[in-house]
């Protein structure tokens, strides 16, 4: 079977299992009172949101697993060893990465799950302190590090596209900074209806490109799952959601992007294909900085997509800014690696 159905499969599959899934789940989660708590720093609108179940990324984390998994035996049947096994790097089994990258993320999903369910158990919008999430944060990044230094992934380079840098020992400080930093950019994009789902959405497609193109088919089918899943998603948590997916899903994306940055060596590259979730973070970051030391805000309200609400663009507007935005770099990322590849 051609890489290209499987792709279709991956996706197609993850879409219907993670739409359907939340037929049943919404209900369970309404049942157990599983409902976001808004707190009053937030623009005053977002107070009708009081009350919409969290945890809603268990269709899409369910869907990519699933269909990952099916298509994977699929390509594994059909194909000869030799291709299944052998990828960009020879000595390096991306069948077992591919295993460890989806546990790796469903570990940073457990850390969102657990932040969720104690926002739900005690009504308030603060489930684990900053400290918990980043110690463990800090301590499965360093995990996944070691784990694919183990299994062969032993470069220490950093790929800016027109220039490499052998980081040695200090590459693996910086990636796992790398891991956490991106992990929870997405994470703070997750603040209106829609707009975390179709930015990653767009995103996992245009790693989908990138993979097939590296030639990292494994890659590419759990990365193809995942968009089609969060496609499936959308469904319930466009304008107005219905559900949110809570840090259970925007950990679990946050993991997948990091993590395909790592395990594609297409770092600068990864970053223009996820630069709305850069520019979310270095937004509250500027913020932060400009008020400590100037006492005055950059933006009206940070992250940015608050900052935008509040200068009257409405949640749809927003996502579809943002959106285009990510698809632009995307196709820029896109151009650049296989400009380059080609001198």
């Amino acid at each position: 079977m051609q890489e290209w159905v499987l792709v279709l499969v991956a996706s197609g599959l993850s879409f219907v299992i993670s739409a359907v899934t939340g037929i049943f789940l919404i209900p369970f989660l309404k049942k157990k009172c599983f409902g976001q708590t808004i707190l009053e720093i937030g623009p005053r609108w977002h107070k009708s949101k009081q009350g919409t179940p969290i945890m809603g990324g268990f269709m899409f984390i369910a869907g990519s697993i699933i269909s990952v998994a099916i298509s994977y035996a699929i390509r594994h049947s059909a194909m000869p060893m030799t291709d299944i096994v052998h990828a960009a790097d020879s000595d390096v089994n991306y069948g077992f990465v591919l295993l460890v990258f989806a546990v790796f993320a469903l570990l940073f999903s457990a850390i969102g799950f657990a932040d969720d369910y104690i926002k739900a158990v005690k009504k308030q919008n603060l489930g684990l302190n900053a400290k918990q999430k980043l110690l463990f944060q800090f301590l499965l990044a360093a995990g996944f590090l070691w784990v694919l230094h183990v299994l062969g992934m032993t470069e220490t380079t950093v790929n800016l596209v027109f220039a490499e840098f052998d980081l040695k020992l200090w590459y693996y400080p910086i990636m796992v900074l790398f891991i956490v930093f991106m992990s929870n950019a997405v994470n703070i994009t997750d603040g209106i209806d829609g707009l975390c789902g179709t930015v990653t959405a767009i995103a996992l497609i245009v790693t989908t490109v990138l993979c097939s193109y590296l030639k990292l088919g494994e890659l590419s089918l759990y990365s193809a799952a995942i968009a089609g899943g969060v496609l499936g998603f959308l469904v319930w948590n466009l304008h107005p959601a219905k559900c949110f997916m809570g840090d259970t899903g925007s950990m679990y994306l946050g993991a997948v992007v990091a993590g395909f940055a790592i395990i594609t060596r297409q770092h600068l590259v990864m970053v223009l294909v996820g630069i709305v979730y850069v520019c979310e973070a270095l937004s509250v970051v500027l913020q932060v900085i400009s008020f400590k030391t100037t006492k005055k805000r950059l933006f009206k309200m940070s992250p940015i997509h608050h900052h935008f609400e509040l200068s009257g663009f409405g949640e749809y507007r927003i996502v579809r800014t943002f959106s285009a935005v990510g698809l632009i770099f995307g196709i820029i990322a896109i151009v650049l690696l296989t400009a380059l590849n080609r001198q």
